[in-house]
């Protein structure tokens, strides 16, 4: 079925590279317009352990939206950051004339410590960015769904760690399953609204946030130079399919229908991509 989502407006945070560029681009395939954006630069007070998103990355994701003819307006903020959030959003609303979908996707992903070796910087960080950005992003947008007074679809990226606690990533699931308590309670508020709000809950998505060495180390140890062909085995065993990890589409095709008409009476619910890890 083409067109699920013709003549929307959707807003991506992290969009720059990842599932973020993905679900910009399948929802540009399927009709939508997007309002793109992403901090596309180093993430501050925060000790990454892979490569940041650049601008390079969210021009990359401007050509591939604009390649299916279809409009997108990116803009460079952090969602942290609410006067800059806000300002996005704003900005792509006029632009663009409207709001019918939020893909809330920005996170990051701290990992390889137990919880007690984490560091203050480390927690506050992956909560600030992965549980608040997402609290400051429906901030931003909920008023404009609410004045439209024509619904619209909430879509949060949680993760399989959203609803199945595992070592080394305390920080990460603690924010992840926030988010399910977030949603939870938005889908009740918005429902006289006729906004739909649901999590998504991938396993491991093959991007930048798991092809990296630090990660790799975490299933590896004592590996030098660990490479991605050598952590596919122990990545598997997270899985009940017989599959590492999914691919960025994979997700977004699950964000596509939460978007679209047909899941209309669809809240309140998580939707697992997880090769069957959570049930595992």
């Amino acid at each position: 079925m083409a067109g699920r989502v013709e003549g929307k407006i959707a807003l991506v945070t992290g969009a720059a590279r990842g599932q973020g560029r993905s679900h910009a681009v399948r929802l540009a395939e399927e009709g939508a317009d997007i309002i793109a954006i992403d901090l596309a630069g180093p993430v501050a007070d925060t000790p990454l352990r892979y490569p940041p998103a650049t601008e390079e990355d969210l021009a990359q994701t401007v050509a591939e939206v604009e390649r299916l003819d279809r409009r997108i307006l990116a803009r460079k903020a952090d969602v942290r950051d609410f006067h800059a959030l806000k300002g996005a959003v704003e900005d792509g609303i006029s632009r663009l004339g409207r709001l019918d979908i939020v893909s809330a996707n920005a996170g990051i992903f701290m990992h390889n410590h137990v919880a007690h070796e984490l560091t203050e910087i480390e927690w506050d960080s992956t909560l600030d960015i992965n549980l608040k950005g997402v609290w400051l992003t429906a901030k931003a947008t909920v008023p404009f769904l609410i004045e439209q007074g024509i619904g619209g679809s909430i879509i949060i990226t949680s993760s399989a760690a959203g609803l199945k606690g595992r070592p080394n990533v305390s920080a990460y699931a603690a924010s992840k399953h926030g988010l399910v308590g977030l949603a939870r309670s938005l889908s009740n508020e918005l429902a006289p609204y006729s906004i739909r709000v649901n999590t998504l809950h991938p396993t491991s998505v093959s991007t930048a946030m798991i092809h990296n060495e630090a990660l790799y180390g975490l299933f590896l140890p004592g590996v030098e130079n660990p490479r991605s062909d050598q952590v596919e085995e122990a990545l598997k065993s997270i899985n009940a399919l017989p599959v590492p990890w999914v691919e960025p589409r994979d997700v977004s095709n699950a964000l596509l229908f939460l978007a679209s008409d047909e899941a209309r009476f669809i809240t309140g619910s998580e939707l697992r991509v997880d090769a069957g890890s959570v049930s595992r």
